[in-house]
């Protein structure tokens, strides 16, 4: 197993599994699994559009910043 594939793994925030991976030594966490645990929301990727759709600056560029993952 390389030594990037030892840091794709799994977090647990309250009991809640938010994933993330290592690149170019800093950490990134998939977003939708973040809004899941911080906002208990039942849909956080319907969370994360009503985001997107109320804030223009978040919007802007939304797809080159984070592509979701499902």
């Amino acid at each position: 197993m390389s030594e990037n594939q030892n840091f794709n793994k799994i977090v647990v925030f309250e009991s809640r599994e938010i994933r993330r991976t290592l690149h170019n030594g800093e950490w990134w966490f998939a977003i939708v699994d973040v809004v899941a645990a911080l906002t208990d929301s039942v849909q956080p990727d319907g969370y994360l559009k009503d985001m997107r759709r109320r804030d223009p600056e978040l919007f802007k560029g939304w797809m080159q910043i984070a592509t979701p993952l499902y």
